[in-house]
């Protein structure tokens, strides 16, 4: 109504991605970044049947601290608000409400993807199909580097998501500054960015414009940690029969606990990094 800038924040990394009192943290953080850059943060959720698009500080509060809180991907919604429960909401959930909701840019940790083995299990994320339809533009640090990375960059040009690398040639792995791929486009200034989603609005093309930027090499994950640390925990989750929407939680949670809180410290500096850069583009889009 103000006529400011507004980035959508997603909920699941609080409920299900980092541990508490960390998550509460992280959220509060995000949000003052956020403001600090310019625009307002709307993090989405859902509280007891309904929809909320921007927390209050004692809703924040619930997402992060009540064990009440599902994972809530776009074919959960109306379950959930149909039935009064509460849930935080996926990449794919967060971008459709924000899309209904007026707002077109988005920030996050890492997307979600195809899983390793999809060939067999067709373990594939809500996120891919959902990007494919939404008119957005969403900031991370690649996908998540447990994942099929290759498929998945194969999953989004099938599905016409466009890809930008941020300042990089490489696509980002989330904890990794590159997984070993490259990016088709790249743009190097705020304003370049902006201009993406704004051109994509004009000629009204379909899909969501990702906007890839890499941690710093500096601020990475050691790279040998990170690939024996994967290889253990894969193999834990399968011993244990994780599988699902069960399997991302489970190795982000193996990563944190088996790095020494390591890998928290990279996901948190990247998501922080997201939201400013998120929050510029957003800024110069409405000056536009």
């Amino acid at each position: 109504k103000a006529g400011k800038p507004v980035v959508a924040l997603e909920s699941t990394i609080i409920s299900h991605g980092l541990p508490r009192p960390s998550n509460l943290e992280v959220a509060l953080e995000c949000e003052r970044i956020v403001r600090e850059a310019g625009a307002v943060p709307a993090t989405i959720a859902l509280l007891d049947g309904k929809i909320l698009v921007g927390l209050e500080r004692a809703e924040l509060e619930a997402i992060a601290n009540r064990d009440d809180i599902s994972k809530a991907s776009i074919r959960d919604l109306a379950i959930i608000v149909a039935q009064g429960k509460s849930a935080a909401t996926t990449v794919a959930a967060t971008a459709h409400i924000a899309a209904i909701s007026g707002i077109n840019i988005f920030a996050t940790g890492g997307l979600g993807g195809v899983h390793r083995g999809a060939n067999e299990s067709f373990d594939e994320s809500a996120d891919l199909t959902a990007l494919s339809q939404l008119d957005m533009t969403i900031v991370c640090a690649g996908v998540k580097s447990i994942l099929d990375v290759h498929a998945t960059l194969e999953r989004l040009e099938t599905l016409g998501v466009t890809v930008v690398g941020f300042g990089t040639d490489a696509f980002p792995g989330f904890y990794r500054a590159d997984s070993g791929f490259g990016v088709p486009w790249r743009v190097d200034t705020v304003a370049e960015a902006a201009a993406i989603g704004i051109q994509r609005d004009a000629i009204q093309a379909p899909g969501a414009v990702i906007i890839a930027k890499p941690i710093s090499e500096a601020d990475q994950l050691d790279l040998e940690l990170h690939d024996r640390v994967l290889a253990q925990g894969l193999a834990a989750a399968d011993k244990a029969g994780v599988s699902g929407k069960d399997v991302t939680p489970f190795l982000l949670d193996w990563f944190h606990t088996q790095t020494n809180n390591q890998s928290l410290e990279v996901n948190v500096t990247l998501i922080n990094a997201n939201a400013r850069l998120a929050a510029e583009i957003a800024v110069a889009a409405l000056k536009s």
